[in-house]
This record gives C-alpha cells, structure tokens and sequence, in this order.
C-alpha cells in the first residue's frame, strides 16, 4: 500500500509548493494596505520657495520610526531634521533645513500600516525648477526580497500548523476517539503543533527586517528584535507562543491519559474537559490572527475579529479534520480502521463548517471589497474569486465523498469474530505440535541409548544437551510462526479492508479534497498580504493613480495609462504617463509601470518619445532617470508647439523581450 500511495502525496506536497512558489514569486513587495493620500508638497510640484516640512496623509493610521520619512536633495544628501510626528489624524510631517537650495527633491517613505504590513515608495518636488537628481533606488524594499518570500512562506506554515494542530485534535475528540490511540494521527497532530511553533518563532525574528530593511542579515538584529516586540503584531506572535505551551499540555493529555482511560465515566469527564480546554486554547490561537491583521482595523472591528476566529476555527474543523481523516484512512493499523460512523460523524462536522465559513465569508467579502466592481478592479477580488472557486470545487468534491460516506460500511468489524477463531485455532495447532516433540524425541533416545550400550552419566549429560537445544529451537520456531501468522492476519485485514470499493472510493475523494485544500491555503495566505479592495478603491477615489504604487497623486494636467505585453515571460504590465503642466515648453514628466495585479514592477529599461505627426515633428525621444521600484522620471521635457501629440513608451522585461506602446494626447 505504500508503494501505491507515496506517489500520490509527492504529487500533492510538489503541487503544493508549485503553487505557492507561483504565489510567491510574483508577489514583490508586500501590498501596501496603508495607501498614501496626499503629500504637501504634492508629486511634481514645483514650489516658489523652500517649504519647512513635507506632510504625508495615508488612507489610515500607521506605524513610524525614526527614519521612515527622508527627504533627499540633488545629490542624494538627507535634508529631514528630527524624526516624523503625527500633526492631525492620519498625517505625518517631518521638518526640513532651512536655506534648500533650488533644484528637484525626493521623498522616501516606509511605515507599517495598521494591519501589520509595511508600506513603501517615493515621489519627488522641485524648488525653484526643476534639476537632474542622483537619486537612484532610493525606494525602500519593504516586505520584498528574500526576507518578504521568507515570511510569505512562514504565514503559509502556520496556518497550515494551526489547521492540523486544531482540527486534527477536534476529529479525534469529536468524531474517532479511538483514534487517539492510532500513531499515524498522533504524529499528524504534533507535527502540526512543531509547525505553529517553528513558525510563529521564525516569522517573530523575521518581523524586524520584513518591515524595514528587507535585508536578511537584521533578521539577527536583537534592537530590531526587541522593538517588533514593543508592536501590535509581536504581542501577537508572543501570546501565541504561550497559547501553544497551553496546546502541547493538551496534546500530552489527548494522547497520554485519554488512551489508557477504561471506564466510561471517567472517559465521558475527560472528553468533555478536553473538549472546552480545546475550544478555549483554538479559540485564543485563532485570536492571535484576528487582534493583528485585516479584521483588527477598517470598518467594524468590534464584530469583524470574532468573526474572524469563526471563520479560522471553521476553516481548522474542515480542512484540519479532512487531513486527519485522510491519514486514518491510508495510515490507520489494519487492527484499528476508521469506522463507518466516525466517517459520518466528520461528515456532518463538515457540513456545519460549511456553513459557518460561508456566514462569515459573505461578512469579510462585504467589509473588505465594498462593492461588486472591487471583485474584478482589484486584486483582493480577483483573489477572492479564485478562493471562492477552489471552495466550491471543494464542496463539490465532498459532496462526491459523503455519497460515499452514506454506502460506507465496516467489514474488518463484521468479519472479526471468524478472524479471532481462526487465530485461536492456529495457536491451539501449534500448541499440539509443540507438546508431541517431546514424545518422539524420548522414543528417539531409546534406541540411542540401546546402540551404545552405555548408561553412564555421560551419556544422560548428552541427552539432556540435546533436548535443550531442540527445545530452544522450538521456541525460536513457534515464534517465527507466531510473527508469521499475525503478518499474515494483518495482510489479510488489509486486503479485507481495502476490498471493499466504497472504502476506496471514499480514499480517493478525500485525497481529491487534500489536493484542493492545499491550493486554497496557498491563495489564503496570498489574500492575508494583499491589499483589500476597500482600501484600494478608497486610495483610487482618493488620487488619480493606483494605490498599489506605493506613491502620491501627481498633480500634472496629463495622466496616460497604458497596458503592454512584451510577450515574455512576467512580460505584463501597465505603463503610466504623468506630464506636468502638459504645455508648451519645460514639463516635468513622470513615468510609472505596474504589474497587472497593480504593484510597482521595475523593468529593466524605459523610454519615452514624443511625435507630431501633423507637423512632422519628432521623434523626440526622452530617456527618464530611474527614481525608485517602477518610478521613472525626466525634469525639462521640452514640448516644441501646442497640438495632437502622440506619446510612444518603449518598455523592456528582459535582454530580448520589449514592445513599445502609444496614446495620442492633446499637449498646450
């Protein structure tokens, strides 16, 4: 049987990691769930005089350090003085040196939002007029890079860890208590706990280099370490911790002291102690979640979080309980299969699971889309429709399981009894031919001793050597039989038990389950990082750029956006155009390029050129600076004449794919 299935799960846990990996590997920087607003002074300004600070206003409340807000002249020098404060609601100022010279500015910003994930990106302001700058990359990468696919992978793991650790416990308790007992399901249920533990520690040592650097040497930074600890979300990991030390005296106790349990009442006592100290301690993990991502902020989160620990427990009892079924029915001792009833009973436990995400999904898919366009404009939605798809090919599977369930019967228990008789008549053979060895070997002696004519004690002592060698042989013997018989019987079970089709129609079904479940955690924890469509739509509404930028509204009289495909690999995307004041003479122009999923995505070249067809002007080309992740940008382009001009973006994803896209647009 084993040889049959190990192909099966390496095919699961390789779809699993393909998947997330896709996830994974296109997701850059962390979604900014925080989105900037508004800027004072504002993208592309070119202000009269020096201004004494530069304002940011951000969709919520976030987090700052020291240096989360630098100002950057010409040459790449700071010009902050003291670190940001918080002037009004959810605008954050920092002051600037007196006595800037003229020239163009950047700005750099990189804050942890209220939902735990960081938020970076930059855009720039000239004094006087516009200059050349050195600024290059200054954009911070926070969430990127290996340290953000780093703690992408250990929100995966410990949600995985958190849904084997509550709802393999729960299918014992609830619906196989015999199966606390069975080693397969008490191996599935710690390792689901070392999983929760390893993670939360790794994604607690993380935290300090996910949301500022981005680089993995911090990720040994003790400073940084104690203040993740000081955080909203390190209070969280922390008491999750001690909730895991209170999980493992459970664990200890459900397959400790409940297996060796005989009498009933003690048994029934225990159960239902286990039972509320399980509630209580899945309950507080699942709160661990909910106090420090999406349902602790943006609307109604007095209802939004306990919701949130419904949904998680919900989730834990369906696909933790499913993971804990399918390893009773491939792992589970042919001695102790996983009853008909229990089968029913997880079946039923589903079904209310069932019901209970869909309750809590319709208030989570309300609060954070807001509307029905935010399901196809955004990438929250479109994740969410891709959930919702994988939860309805789940449900359709289990329905193709509980059919199943319902022809499903035991016949391992029914045939026991001819089983148990024919062992007992198998020992009793056995006995009767160990007891006639010693017969014939004493008539064997007999003419032995006749043939030597000798009685001396010698002869006795050779006798009596070798009825103990033949008795020793004999008990080697009998126990070779012993093992070979309850090899046998257990084989024989096996083949019993997995005769019966409608065991192995179940086994395959649920398999399918597994195999689907893995990819719906995936797009979960990709949903957990991504920015909701509310807040998205809200920063769209806001400014007349996208949030998933990382930057602020430019003020310019010009906004183009056009999409392109290089037709390579990750060759996708969305290039913007600003033009500020898009008249005749000096215009300040900047250039934005985003992933279709709304991120910043930094190409490895863009170019720009402007024609008048009419006139026959041009091409005038333009090759802009790069400023920072998916932000280009040229001071002094110099439009010639007033008229229809036509704009060419040349963009280019690798050494051999680019395409150049064009808008005509009305300049002067």
């Amino acid at each position: 049987m084993t040889r049959t299935i190990t192909p099966r799960l390496r095919t699961l846990v390789l779809l699993c990691l393909a998947v997330l990996g896709a996830l994974l590997a296109g997701a850059g920087p962390a979604s900014a769930h925080a989105a900037l607003t508004g800027s004072d002074p504002a993208q592309g300004v070119v202000a009269d005089k020096a201004p004494t600070q530069v304002s940011l206003t951000f969709s919520e409340k976030v987090a700052m350090s020291d240096d989360s807000v630098r100002v950057l002249d010409p040459r790449g020098k700071p010009v902050q003085t003291g670190s940001p404060a918080n002037v009004s609601g959810t605008t954050y100022a920092v002051k600037l040196k007196s006595g800037l010279a003229k020239g163009t500015y950047t700005v750099t910003y990189q804050v942890v939002s209220a939902d735990s994930h960081p938020v970076a990106g930059a855009y720039t302001f000239s004094i006087g007029a516009p200059s050349q700058t050195v600024v290059s990359g200054t954009g911070p990468a926070a969430g990127g890079g290996v340290v953000g696919g780093l703690y992408a992978f250990g929100r995966y793991a410990s949600y995985a860890g958190f849904i084997v650790l509550a709802g393999g416990a729960a299918f014992v308790l609830a619906c196989w208590q015999r199966g606390a007992g069975v080693r397969a399901l008490q191996r599935l249920v710690v390792g689901g706990w070392v999983t929760l533990a390893a993670a939360t520690l790794w994604l607690l040592l993380l935290r300090g280099a996910y949301t500022t650097s981005g680089k993995f040497a911090d990720v040994f930074d003790l400073d940084l370490l104690g203040q993740v600890l000081q955080t909203k979300t390190g209070a969280a990991l922390v008491s999750r911790l001690l909730l895991l030390a209170a999980a493992a005296l459970f664990v200890a106790v459900l397959f400790g002291a409940y297996t060796r349990r005989e009498d009933d009442a003690e048994r029934r006592d225990l159960t239902f102690g286990l039972a509320v100290g399980g509630v209580v301690v899945a309950a507080g993990l699942a709160s661990s979640w909910a106090m420090a991502e999406h349902a602790s902020t943006g609307l109604q989160p007095g209802l939004a979080m306990p919701v949130d620990v419904v949904h998680l427990l919900a989730v834990a009892a369906w696909l933790g309980g499913l993971t804990a079924l399918l390893v009773a029915l491939y792992r589970a001792p042919a001695d102790t299969p996983v009853e008909a009833a229990a089968v029913r009973r997880f079946s039923r436990v589903a079904f209310g699971s069932v019901l209970a995400l869909v309750a809590t999904g319709v208030y989570q898919s309300w609060r954070q889309l807001g509307s029905w366009s935010a399901f196809t404009d955004t990438r929250y939605g479109q994740l969410l429709l891709v959930k919702i798809g994988l939860v309805a090919a789940l449900v359709g599977i289990a329905a193709v399981s509980r059919r199943w369930t319902g022809r499903l019967t035991d016949p391992v228990a029914r045939t026991g009894k001819a089983r148990k008789a024919r062992a007992e008549k198998g020992r009793t053979q056995a006995g009767n031919a160990a007891g006639a060895e010693p017969g014939r070997a004493e008539k064997e002696q007999v003419p032995a001793a006749k043939a030597t004519g000798k009685g001396s004690a010698g002869g006795k002592g050779g006798a009596a050597d070798k009825d103990t060698g033949a008795g020793a042989a004999d008990s080697r013997r009998a126990a070779q039989l012993a093992r070979q018989r309850a090899a046998t019987d257990a084989a024989r079970q096996k083949r019993l038990r997995d005769a019966d089709p409608n065991r192995f129609g179940l086994r395959r079904s649920v398999l399918a389950e597994a195999g689907v479940a893995l990819v719906l955690l995936a797009v979960t924890t990709a949903l957990t990082q991504t920015e909701p469509g509310r807040t998205e739509q809200e920063a769209k509404a806001a400014t007349s750029r996208s949030a998933g930028t990382g930057t602020s509204a430019t003020s310019g009289a010009l906004t183009l956006d056009m999409p392109f495909d290089t037709g390579g690999t990750d060759g996708k995307g969305v290039v913007s155009i600003d033009l500020d004041p898009a008249g005749v003479g000096a215009n300040e122009m900047h250039v934005y390029v985003q992933r279709p999923n709304g991120r910043a995505f930094d190409v490895p070249e863009v170019k720009v050129s402007f024609t008048q067809e009419a006139k026959k002007i041009g091409p005038l080309p333009v090759n802009p600076d790069h400023i920072t992740t998916g932000h280009w940008s040229a001071s002094g382009v110099q439009i010639p004449m007033a008229g229809d001009w036509k704009i060419a973006v040349t963009v280019r994803t690798s050494d051999i794919d680019q395409v150049t896209v064009s808008k005509n647009a009305q300049i002067g």
